[in-house]
């Protein structure tokens, strides 16, 4: 799956600044993105956090605007994966802010306009005096109505699972209001997900793994919730999924022990790609995994669109996808 043909639409990546976390969603004809950048990343206060881009073909990009006006200073100075969810004519932006890779809590700010800007609520959604890191938040709306908040938060004890980041569910009461911390999604359990060898956190010294960047599909009555799983600096970070019957779980992630099966790193061409969402195309019917990855000096995380398709063994991405010379080399 690797160059792209001459019968596809469009080339990636899809834009040529940094745009980490892409979160796609489509309102009144107009796609729009929202993602993580650089200034956010690094923790530099310039502006309005988070870019948007704009779309009418969901394939050409150009930037919108800045979304989020900056909350209190000491909550923070780095922002982390914005997802918007519409509800009742308003625009509710989900997001994590702390102190580099500490701290981190989870925020929601609110607007009138898909493209902002946006005012932090004063809310925090999880006490992070029981929970001192949480990120990458994602709200999904079920078939009855009812939202659910998926993010990802620190695990310290082993019984369960390695110690890590990894993922959560739980019920949102009103869109500003979670029903308690909820339930285990998937704990890292592979080799394959691990961020760092003794990596020192919280006072010790861990053998870390993560899983991040939880997106939920419905399909045929099932659950898959796909998520980022490694060290997002390196070639084994990817994309994978779980699935379950139940929105609140319990998710199973059997055939997942070798690797990432949705998108992996292809080398010396594609790097860890990842941070999914997950779009219908202008035609209604093709859906597309949206992601971020390295160029190939690794100085940015760019937008990339590869299709996605349902297969007996579950669900499969054509990509990464990329551009390439005439003699094969990466462009």
């Amino acid at each position: 799956m690797a160059i792209l043909s001459s019968a596809k639409t469009h080339k990636n990546p899809v834009y040529a600044g940094y745009f980490a976390d892409p979160f796609v969603w489509r309102f009144k004809g107009n796609y729009y993105a929202i993602g993580t950048g650089a200034s956010d990343a690094e923790g530099k206060v310039v502006g309005k956090a988070f870019s948007v881009l704009q779309s009418v073909d969901f394939f050409d990009w150009q930037f919108a605007a800045n979304a989020l006006l900056h909350p209190d200073p000491s909550l923070g100075n780095n922002f982390w994966a914005p997802e918007v969810a519409s509800h009742g004519g308003r625009f509710y932006l989900y997001y994590s802010v702390g102190h580099e890779d500490k701290n981190h809590q989870l925020r929601v700010a609110e607007s009138e306009s898909p493209q902002g800007p946006y005012r932090d609520m004063g809310i925090t959604l999880i006490d992070p005096r029981k929970c001192s890191f949480a990120i990458d938040p994602h709200p999904f709306l079920d078939d009855d109505g009812q939202w659910y908040l998926f993010y990802a938060r620190d695990f310290l004890e082993t019984a369960e699972g390695r110690a890590g980041t990894a993922l959560m569910v739980t019920k949102l009461e009103r869109m500003t209001e979670i029903v308690g911390e909820g339930s285990v999604v998937m704990r890292a359990r592979h080799d394959w997900q691990r961020f760092q060898k003794e990596r020192s956190m919280y006072g010790q010294t861990w053998d870390w793994h993560t899983l991040e960047g939880p997106f939920v599909r419905k399909h045929n009555g099932r659950y898959y919730c796909f998520y980022s799983g490694g060290r997002w600096e390196t070639e084994n970070y990817g994309v994978d999924y779980c699935v379950s019957d139940n929105v609140m779980g319990p998710y199973s992630e059997s055939g997942n022990e070798n690797g990432p099966r949705v998108l992996r790193t292809v080398p010396g061409r594609v790097l860890g790609p990842g941070h999914n969402s997950i779009a219908l195309g202008p035609d209604d019917e093709t859906e597309y995994v949206v992601y971020h990855a390295w160029d190939k000096e690794m100085k940015a995380r760019r937008m990339c669109i590869d299709r996605l398709f349902w297969t007996d063994e579950g669900p499969r991405c054509e990509g990464p996808t990329y551009q390439s010379n005439t003699d094969g080399s990466p462009i």
